[in-house]
C-alpha cells in the first residue's frame, strides 16, 4: 500500500518526503484556505517536493464548471490529479475528464455502489472516507473491503485511497483490505513512525553501551 500525504502544509510535506515515505499529496479547498496561501503557489511548491501524483480538488458544483476547472489543474503539472465530489454533476464530470486523458480522484464517497459508479465513469481513484463513516458508527474499513473485492471481480483498473483517516490502526487496517493507498493527516503518520516500545528499546541499548564504553 502506498501512503500519501492528506494535507497542504509544506514543511509537513516535506518532512515526511525526507524521511522517504511519501508517494503522493492530497489537497482539498479546506486544507488549503488554512494555510492561507494562494492554491497556486502551494501546488507548485508540494509538486517541486513529491513526485507523485497530487490530487487539486475543484469548487464547481455544475458537471461544466467541474470540467473547466479540472483542466486547468491538470496543467499546473504532469502529475496532477483532478480531486472531484461524488455527486451526479461529479460523476459527469469524471466521465469527460477521462474521455480527455485527465486523471481524477473521486472523494466523498461514502459506499461501495457509490465506489463502483465512479469506477464506470472512468475515475482514477476514488476516496472512501474511513474515518467519517466510522464516526457515524459505520464500518469504514469494511466499505474498504467490499470496493476491493468488486474492483477485484470487474477487473476495475481504478485504485483505491482510503481517506479521512484518523488512527495509525485505520492505516493498517486499510492495508489489510487491500486499499491501494491510503492518504493519512501529517499528525497520524507521525504516531504511526513512533512507539513507546522502541523508544525503550533504543534507551536500553544506549544505557548498555554508555556503561560499557562510556565509563568515566
Amino acid at each position: 500500500m502506498k501512503i500519501f500525504i492528506d494535507t497542504a502544509n509544506v514543511d509537513h510535506i516535506r518532512e515526511m518526503a525526507d524521511i522517504g515515505i511519501l508517494s503522493g499529496v492530497t489537497t482539498n479547498p479546506t486544507l488549503i484556505a488554512k494555510e492561507g496561501r494562494d492554491f497556486l503557489e502551494v501546488i507548485k511548491e508540494i509538486t517541486e517536493i513529491v513526485d507523485g501524483p497530487i490530487s487539486g480538488e475543484v469548487i464547481s458544483l455544475e458537471a461544466e464548471g467541474m470540467v473547466k476547472e479540472g483542466i486547468e489543474i491538470s496543467k499546473i503539472h504532469p502529475n496532477m490529479v483532478v480531486k472531484i465530489p461524488l455527486t451526479s454533476e461529479g460523476l459527469k464530470a469524471t466521465k469527460e475528464l477521462s474521455k480527455l486523458g485527465i486523471k481524477t480522484n473521486v472523494t466523498l464517497v461514502f459506499s461501495a455502489n457509490q465506489a463502483l459508479l465512479a469506477a464506470t465513469a472512468g475515475a482514477t481513484y476514488v476516496s472512501p472516507f474511513v474515518g467519517r463513516l466510522e464516526d457515524t458508527l459505520h464500518d469504514g474499513i469494511e466499505v474498504v473491503a467490499d470496493i476491493r473485492r468488486i474492483f477485484d471481480q470487474y477487473n476495475f483498473k481504478t485504485e483505491i485511497i482510503s481517506a479521512s483517516i484518523r488512527t495509525p490502526k485505520q492505516m493498517a487496517d486499510s492495508a489489510l483490505v487491500g486499499a491501494h493507498i491510503a492518504t493519512v493527516p501529517y499528525e497520524v503518520l507521525r504516531k504511526a513512525i513512533t512507539h513507546p516500545l522502541t523508544d525503550k528499546g533504543i534507551k536500553a541499548f544506549m544505557d548498555d553501551w554508555n556503561a560499557v564504553f562510556n565509563k568515566k
